[in-house]
């Protein structure tokens, strides 16, 4: 500890203790931080000047060792991440608790992403976003949606509540394949829902706008240039091809063998894959805890 700082304490105390000088006053006269003179004043009240200038003494004593993560403990980050299809931080320190019962900080994870993967920055939190729909049960809002992959569309669809997903190929993009998609996914999965929001797009116009009531209460377009209104079927979106489909472009003869990757990919999807918004359980767990469900 240099000698000037120990007569600033020395000094702070005696215009404090002596002369009744505010605390404000002696961190400007000084020109230190009011917080420092704050604190300096509180430690010289409960061990005294000479009991507080050793133990800060003590405390400035050489820097402090850097914490080191074990080399295999990060090789164990790095193959969670690349077992789990690049999953997040948050993801992987539930694996690691699971799987080796090591419990790190996600500011820990993160550090060592980085050290071998470039990841992409967070979101503007502060930017105003549209409403989105709400759900307190399962099959109260079912979104759709399609992706283009070329010559090859994926339509898919999520219950915005469970996180129960489908998606199926097709090589048109077209109100007929809207309405095969309806049929295969609520056939398959969903069975009936209050509520079925979809873009404006004209693969959810005409024969799917006719047969939408079959299978929903009420059909929603979600309003033009407001994608945050979509933001559960989009962040799906972009979870299928970080995932499992990728950003290329396929052709029609792809569909086969892309349908097995599909069926491989929501299989680990439902059955592995935690989610944030269901506190860290995959859609299938959650499932099986809802009364009556």
């Amino acid at each position: 500890m240099g000698v000037l700082r120990t007569t600033r304490i020395i000094l702070s105390w005696e215009l404090f203790n002596n002369s009744r000088v505010p605390q404000t006053h002696i961190a400007s006269q000084l020109n230190v931080n009011r917080d420092t003179v704050r604190l300096w004043i509180k430690g010289i009240k409960e061990f005294g000047l000479d009991g507080f200038l050793n133990k800060y003494q003590n405390a400035k004593k050489g820097e402090r060792a850097k914490r080191k993560v074990d080399g295999l403990l990060k090789v164990r980050i790095w193959n969670l991440r690349d077992e789990n299809r690049g999953c997040c931080g948050q993801k992987i320190k539930e694996f690691l608790l699971s799987d080796y019962n090591s419990d790190l900080s996600h500011t820990t994870i993160y550090k060592i992403l980085r050290e071998k993967y470039k990841l992409r920055s967070k979101w503007k939190k502060y930017k105003i976003r549209g409403p989105v729909p709400k759900a307190i049960k399962p099959r109260e809002v079912v979104q759709m949606d399609s992706v283009d992959f070329g010559n090859i569309y994926a339509f898919t669809s999520v219950d915005i509540f469970t996180k129960e997903a489908e998606v199926k190929l097709f090589s048109s993009l077209t109100a007929l394949d809207g309405l095969r998609f309806l049929n295969y996914s609520f056939r398959k999965t969903y069975k009936h829902a209050d509520l079925i929001q979809t873009d404006g797009g004209s693969e959810f116009k005409k024969e799917f706008r006719l047969n939408v009531f079959k299978y929903a209460d009420k059909h929603r377009y979600s309003r033009p240039y407001k994608k945050n209104e979509q933001s559960y079927i989009e962040s799906f979106n972009r979870s299928l091809r970080k995932e499992c489909l990728g950003w290329g472009k396929y052709k029609e003869s792809d569909i086969p063998t892309l349908t097995e990757e599909l069926s491989s990919y929501l299989i680990w999807y439902h059955d592995k894959r935690p989610h944030m918004g269901l506190n860290m359980q995959t859609p299938n767990k959650f499932i099986k805890g809802l009364p009556d469900f």
